[in-house]
């Protein structure tokens, strides 16, 4: 059956590799290579237009290099010039391929945010405090699997909301501002009773600004994002919810992105996705919650998933929805997805003033808790 294909497609083996910028799935054995190219007067190919990698850039630019062939192993040799190359890209669009990536390709998790979410927000922050504090903690390496995602993520995110103490402007549309996924490995080494194994996750993140899921040009490349995903986290400003989701922003997001997904995998009415997906309340710092509740408390930091602290933290969302008379959210997502978790967040910890930071500077709470249930889902961390 078309569904059993590609729900196996998404079960991808250890000989599988997606790629994280066309999300093409092919076979480990079908990883090209690029030519190193002439170094001064020694040999070398000389470079050339590479359609593949200017189709998927949409320019020319910066798609004028040596030639891609086939091989095999971690490095190979051009069957033109002899040289020998360990720079291995996607057969498809030919975007370089990290090699840790290739060594680990790990699992896809699709970060989706209705309008004023605070996506973008969302995603520095996390990012920092993978690099940092949850980092530490859970003894994870996290590295950037481009130049690209290097530059843009000093840029865009860590230099105005860190350094300068600025907010992030909201996301444009990448009808207007087409742009590349932030992707990110994380990776951490499992112990088990008698070996111990590196296990990876793959960050990709595209900041998708609201109206780019009505758009249907937009929505199709979205759609390869989200097939390719082994998990989506999707956010939303809970202050959209609190007059109903029949009118919410939230709710229709995640319809957009939903119904596309049935279509394509082929469901009929009574099935239901198996990606697992997580449902984030974002700026939970702007919501007047009692002194006991399970969102105020901070999070046992011992390295695992607190599986009671979870169930406590997602029936408090699970409440908090239908006392808004947003409880549509919840039977949606119950109607569409085998297994999905409700969170709440805040990725600044306090109220902005004006377009800084609150004068406390950015004191994130709870946002890496999406992430961990993944982890520990994904059997990288312990419960």
């Amino acid at each position: 059956m078309r569904t059993e294909r590609l729900h196996r497609v998404r079960a991808r083996g250890r000989d599988t590799v997606t790629c994280p910028y066309c999300f093409a799935v092919f076979g480990r054995a079908q990883i090209a290579y690029r030519c190193l190219g002439r170094a001064g007067r020694g040999i070398g190919c000389d470079p050339r237009l590479d359609a593949e990698l200017a189709a998927y850039l949409g320019t020319q630019a910066g798609a004028v290099l040596p030639p891609v062939f086939a091989g095999r192993g971690a490095r190979a040799s051009c069957p033109d010039c002899g040289r020998e190359s360990g720079r291995r890209v996607c057969p498809e669009c030919h975007h370089e391929l990290a090699p840790a990536y290739c060594d680990t390709p790990g699992r896809i998790v699709a970060l989706v945010g209705a309008k004023n979410a605070g996506k973008s927000t969302y995603v520095a922050v996390l990012l920092h405090e993978l690099r940092n504090r949850v980092g530490t903690e859970l003894g994870t390496s996290l590295v950037a699997c481009d130049d690209r995602t290097i530059e843009r993520y000093k840029r865009d995110f860590a230099r105005p909301l860190f350094d300068q103490q600025r907010l992030l402007p909201m996301t444009p549309s990448a009808v207007t501002a087409p742009r590349e996924p932030l992707v990110f490995s994380l990776s951490r080494r499992v112990r088990g009773r008698f070996t111990s194994r590196t296990e990876a996750l793959t960050l990709v993140l595209f900041d998708t600004a609201g109206e780019d899921l009505r758009s249907r040009e937009v929505r199709d490349l979205h759609l390869k994002y989200l097939e390719a995903a082994d998990a989506i986290i999707f956010l939303a400003d809970p202050l959209e919810l609190t007059g109903g989701a029949a009118d919410s922003e939230p709710l229709d997001v995640l319809a957009r992105v939903t119904e596309p997904l049935r279509q394509r995998y082929g469901l009929a009415p009574k099935d239901r996705l198996r990606v697992p997906a997580a449902m984030v309340l974002t700026k939970i710092d702007a919501l007047e919650l009692p002194r006991q509740s399970a969102l105020r408390r901070a999070r046992h930091r011992a390295g695992a998933l607190d599986a009671d602290d979870r169930a406590a933290a997602d029936a408090e969302v699970r409440a908090l929805l239908h006392g808004w008379g947003s409880g549509d959210l919840d039977r949606y997502l119950d109607q569409n997805y085998a297994e999905y978790q409700l969170f709440g967040v805040s990725a600044l910890g306090g109220a902005p003033s004006a377009d800084k930071v609150a004068a406390g500077g950015v004191r994130p709470h709870r946002v890496e808790d999406p992430l961990l249930w993944l982890l520990h889902r994904f059997g990288m961390l312990d419960g």
